[in-house]
């Protein structure tokens, strides 16, 4: 089969285009032949070595992938050649909170990925495909949008009539937009171009932010909201954790996701978290139970992930180049 390996922390340039043997499913694999794979910030990272010491090369790259079962080993019930699946992004975290052991197979990171035309997957690490989603749409599901699953509804509670701040125009961030629509809140969304406002308006959102012209956006969001938002899917990371937190309510929750924004600024609002005593709750993905219930509803309220861009096979360093950008609006994927 054909699949990149990276084989250094080089970055996207270091990828290589090799062969290696099939694998054979033992006993409880599935095999699936991947049709599609999808990038995340968190790949980025990845090919430049930034998973420190868990991260061994060579490593095939990218965790999130759909495809379609090729062959099962012996003892498999759930699954037959010819089913359309999902694999988890943590192999090991069935449900249940997390722990150190739930969380070692990470794809892409701490275990190979995806990035290849089979991979072995333990039958209980799948999901079956929403049947309406496209495999580049399937593929969007185990780390984007299970993240963003998480922050709304599993740790974040939202309920109707509740508001939703969201950042930038992302995987994660469309879908935090979608979910939260879905759940019956309001949504404020920000982003640095006027063009890609209009598009969040198309996909629900109440209200729009130009952080690039407002920058104390965080003050406008307040003001919008009310007396502040019950939800910031903070993906900004430490550099804009400020506005973040400016912008939540009283007694309101930051889901403190991604590094996007670089370092902190110099006069930290901490002191003002403490004051209006809001919560800092970290995100990372979730479990294979929490994947087969957002699937689930994706099916129920037919909800479509946006996917911006797919990119060939061969073309795979490209794909890395144009999420590197920025550019996007909604997921980039790989079409293997």
């Amino acid at each position: 089969m054909k699949c990149y390996e990276l084989q250094g922390p080089d970055g996207a340039e270091g990828l290589k285009l090799v062969d290696r043997p099939v694998p054979e499913p033992a006993t409880g694999q599935v095999l699936v032949r991947i049709k599609a794979a999808t990038l995340n910030y968190r790949d980025l990272l990845t090919v430049k070595g930034g998973y420190g010491s868990r991260q061994k090369f060579p490593l095939i790259p990218l965790s999130d992938g759909a495809g379609v079962v090729e062959a099962v080993g012996a003892g498999v019930r759930s699954f037959a050649a010819g089913d359309r699946v999902v694999g988890s992004f943590f192999e090991n975290w069935r449900d249940g909170e997390p722990d150190e052991t739930k969380m070692q197979a990470a794809l892409g990171g701490s275990v190979d990925g995806v990035l290849a035309e089979y991979r072995l997957f333990p039958e209980h690490a799948l999901v079956r495909t929403p049947e309406h989603l496209d495999d580049a749409q399937a593929a969007s599901l185990p780390c984007a949008g299970l993240t963003a699953w998480s922050a709304v509804l599993k740790l974040g509670g939202v309920l109707p009539g509740r508001t939703v701040l969201t950042q930038g125009t992302g995987g994660v961030s469309l879908f935090a937009l979608q979910f939260a629509k879905m759940c019956g809140a309001r949504v404020i969304a920000t982003s640095s171009s006027d063009t890609k406002i209009v598009r969040l308006k198309t996909l629900g959102a109440d209200a729009t932010i130009n952080y690039r012209t407002t920058p104390d956006w965080g003050k406008k969001a307040r003001e919008i909201a009310g007396n502040g938002v019950d939800l910031v899917v903070e993906v900004g990371g430490v550099g804009t954790l400020n506005e973040s937190i400016r912008a939540t309510r009283i007694g309101g929750t930051i889901a403190f996701i991604g590094v996007l924004a670089g370092p902190p600024p110099a006069n930290s609002r901490l002191p003002l978290m403490v004051m209006q005593q809001q919560r800092l709750q970290g995100v990372t993905v979730g479990s294979i139970e929490d994947l087969q219930a957002m699937c689930d509803a994706i099916s129920l309220n037919r909800l479509e992930p946006i996917v911006d861009r797919t990119f060939s096979f061969h073309d795979a360093r490209e794909a890395f180049a144009y999420v590197a950008t920025g550019a996007h609006f909604g997921k980039v994927a790989i079409a293997i």
